[in-house]
């Protein structure tokens, strides 16, 4: 007989869920009961048993016909089933990468953990930098003590502990003389997860840790004797430049849907080619799409960006929306991709922002909006969309540094922030030498200020503002030529011609 705790499935009322999907076998017809004297449910060949607390009571469901266990267990979580079979491959790593990650603060911590008896080994993403030669930017760490054993630890051995908001998850960070902080998570099984967040268990088995995770490049740990633990031929496919999901694309998807971003980011950062994906993998995501629309927009956005600017950016921004991602990551449907190609082959090594290439895919201000809903985008992201939305289709001339300068001077803002939209805008356009030099160029500085204007008794409000506006046209009209007393002297005939209603004027 299997049993399993009742907490299992109290979560998210999956018990309700089991008894509905199973009904017609159990012969139930109507589902309910008081899950407040539960204490496990198991299953049998023969008997479905409800066992109350203190064994006190027992409730026996016979089915109408022999029954598996597989759609139970099916219950508990997908991490603490090995869908492929694990094989341990070690290796050693003796590199220079490898030891400039040793800090005084690692070996006090590394000692700590060894002198209570707890295995703690690097984790994820550093082992894969680590393994392609890179020393990775932060380091994650798991260990076989729980965060209480943990606490209890470092509260004995005067260590402060920082950033509590991940001990449910398992994570503590530890700040070690007051120079390094060191996270460190339990390894952990996800028992529950409704696409977005789970809820966890804690284990002992460095499997069940490597199942739970998204690529097989992102499941390995090292220790710290330079053994390297790859459960699921995560070395062969960094080696083999080869993303693949740990065992079965389609759940570990389902886990968290956020999983579809980064595994095209992964792909555009570690694949050999755009066109490696695995069929099974794109179908899954296929299949899946919709449920990125239940992820925050912050955490989309998160990954788009590092997508958007990393390698492959076209191939696979085009691929997502190919798939039918577009919807639910704030992108429109978009008839050709050969602007987005034109973009990303003219700003190549130029280190554009992320917004630059984004705006390749965004036929209008609408499209920049409705992305900047869905994804959250910052205020300042959104407007370097709206601006080369409006003006990429600008007639520039020949002098493209004259065109740089009239567009500064006609647009509102913090001048590095202007100026980082007109650079932005050139390699958009592909004027790549533009963008170098322009922000070297002496801007000329608008001589008529507020304070003039009220001088000259120009009285406060719209008139105010249009006048001011109509300043800085003539002085751009006259090459900037024109000094600050030539221009107050226009103010008569300036006022004179505006409307007594003029409303209010906006910069772009």
């Amino acid at each position: 007989m299997t049993t399993t705790p009742f907490s299992y499935l109290l979560r998210n009322n999956l018990i309700l869920q089991f008894f509905k999907s199973q009904r017609a076998i159990l012969g139930l017809h109507k589902v309910s009961f008081n899950k407040s004297f539960v204490r496990s449910i198991s299953l049998n060949h023969h008997h479905f048993i409800i066992r109350h607390k203190k064994d006190k009571q027992c409730i026996a469901y016979p089915p109408l016909k022999p029954f598996s266990t597989s759609s139970f267990l099916k219950l508990r979580r997908a991490s603490s089933e090995l869908r492929i079979k694990p094989h341990l491959i070690t290796m050693k790593l003796d590199s220079p990468m490898f030891h400039a990650i040793f800090t005084p603060e690692l070996h006090t911590l590394i000692d700590l953990f060894n002198k209570y008896g707890y295995e703690i080994r690097v984790a994820g993403g550093a082992v894969r930098d680590l393994l392609s030669g890179k020393v990775p930017s932060d380091i994650d760490f798991a260990t076989t003590a729980t965060p209480v054993q943990m606490k209890e630890m470092f509260e004995k051995e005067n260590i402060r502990m920082v950033n509590t908001n991940g001990e449910s998850h398992g994570t503590i960070t530890a700040r070690i003389n007051d120079k390094e902080n060191f996270e460190v998570t339990t390894l952990r099984i996800d028992v529950v997860t409704d696409g977005r967040r789970a809820e966890v268990e804690f284990t002992k088995d460095w499997i069940l840790d490597a199942n739970r995770r998204d690529l097989t490049v992102n499941s390995m740990f090292l220790g710290f004797d330079g053994t390297v633990y790859d459960y699921f031929n995560g070395i062969q496919d960094l080696e083999n430049k080869q993303i693949r999901f740990v065992g079965d694309a389609e759940q570990r998807i389902q886990e968290d849907y956020l999983r579809i971003l980064r595994y095209f980011r992964f792909y555009g950062r570690l694949a050999k080619g755009p066109d490696c994906h695995e069929d099974a993998t794109l179908d899954a995501i296929k299949t899946n799409a919709g449920g990125l629309g239940r992820v925050s927009g912050e955490r989309i956005w998160v990954e788009m960006k590092k997508i958007l600017t990393g390698r492959m950016s076209a191939e696979i921004v085009e691929k997502m929306i190919d798939l039918g991602l577009g919807p639910y990551i704030g992108l429109p449907k978009v008839s050709s991709f050969s602007e987005l190609y034109k973009v990303c082959e003219r700003a190549l090594g130029t280190s554009p922002h992320h917004m630059t290439i984004l705006s390749a895919v965004l036929d209008s201000e609408g499209d920049v909006y409705k992305c900047h809903e869905r994804t959250k985008m910052s205020n300042e992201e959104l407007s370097i969309g709206l601006f080369i939305v409006h003006h990429r289709g600008d007639s520039m001339g020949h002098d493209l540094i004259s065109y740089c300068i009239d567009l500064h001077t006609d647009t509102a803002g913090k001048e590095t922030k202007v100026i980082n939209k007109i650079v932005e805008l050139m390699k958009y356009c592909g004027h790549i030498k533009i963008a170098e030099e322009f922000p070297k160029v002496q801007l000329p500085q608008f001589p008529v200020t507020g304070h003039d204007l009220t001088q000259k008794d120009v009285p406060r409000g719209p008139r105010f503002a249009a006048t001011l506006n109509e300043l800085r046209r003539i002085w751009k009209e006259s090459k900037y030529k024109l000094g600050k007393e030539d221009l107050l002297e226009q103010i008569p005939e300036i006022l004179e011609s505006l409307p007594q209603n003029v409303k209010k004027i906006k910069k772009k």
